[in-house]
């Protein structure tokens, strides 16, 4: 009943209020990431969402397209510029999510949306995480985030998949806001972003 009914309503309406009340922000920070990206405020990503269907990613662009002599892109920590930085750290890249999740391909808290190349990677019940929507934030995000281990990852996903309710999904979001005030589990590895997944890790 919850995960069918209630929490998609609520996702619905969370994000459309979002987006009006957070527009002056997203204005702003879109405005400055255009100066500085070249044009380019946003980074797109295929993803795959509820049932493995793919949809297209949004977040803030946190890094350019810098490349070396030979063609090849940076190394992560090269090309985020100092603004990217901040907003990295302070999560204000997820916030264009709020549009994924006002169309329905994405929900407030679930496991996050991973990369297409994993998806045979996965054993059965990792693929459980699939069960339900992709989240901007979750039971993983508020356990460890990008310090812990893929597998240890999947497992609190697919508990969330178990166990979701009402009062389940408020914790996560109110853990998510105090993270988001006091960071934790970031890698501070100047790749910025977890090890790829290989099936093992």
């Amino acid at each position: 009943m919850y995960l069918n009914y209630v929490k998609s309503f609520f996702d619905f309406m969370a994000a459309f209020i979002g987006l009006i009340v957070l527009s002056p922000l997203i204005i702003v920070i879109t405005i400055l990431l255009f100066i500085l990206n070249n044009g380019k405020p946003f980074y797109f990503q295929n993803r795959p969402g509820y049932k493995e269907k793919i949809f297209r990613i949004i977040k803030f662009k946190t890094m350019n397209d810098k490349k070396n002599e030979a063609g090849e892109l940076l190394p992560d920590f090269e090309r985020t510029t100092s603004v990217g930085k901040f907003i990295r750290k302070t999560s204000i890249d997820e916030i264009p999510q709020l549009i994924n999740v006002f169309l329905g391909q994405m929900s407030l808290v679930g496991p996050r949306p991973l990369l297409p190349e994993y998806l045979p990677l996965y054993n059965e019940n990792q693929k459980r995480r699939h069960d339900v929507k992709p989240g901007i934030t979750g039971w993983a995000q508020i356990n460890g985030r990008n310090s812990i281990l893929w597998t240890k990852k999947f497992e609190h996903d697919v508990w969330y998949v178990d166990n979701a309710t009402i009062l389940l999904d408020i914790k996560i979001l109110l853990l998510t806001v105090k993270k988001v005030l006091i960071p934790q589990g970031i890698n501070a590895t100047e790749k910025y972003t977890m090890e790829e997944f290989n099936g093992k890790n």
